[in-house]
């Protein structure tokens, strides 16, 4: 069974609505917060989820559908890291 990691980097104004779907939808997830982009604003959440291969178009379409709150010029509602993972174990 192939495993993926998902980064999400997610805007403030979205975050919480981004991690309550995740959860909501049985995604283990663990928050991060960030801090980054031109002169290091914060207001990001990092985002880091472990999947499987068959689970990753689900999650990423939560994500999207869980941002629908405007950025302010410049800045993205999110950005999606899908990483392979040569192993992953929940203990």
């Amino acid at each position: 069974m192939a495993e993926k990691f998902i980064i999400a980097i997610v805007g403030a104004a979205n975050s919480e609505n981004v991690m309550n779907a995740l959860v909501a939808n049985h995604y283990a997830v663990t928050r991060i917060a960030s801090t980054g982009g031109f002169l290091r604003r914060g207001g990001q959440t990092t985002l880091l989820i472990g999947v499987d291969e068959s689970a990753v178009t689900s999650a990423l379409d939560l994500i999207r559908a869980s941002c629908p709150n405007e950025p302010p010029a410049d800045e993205h509602r999110a950005t999606l890291f899908v990483l392979d993972t040569v192993h992953f174990e929940q203990i």
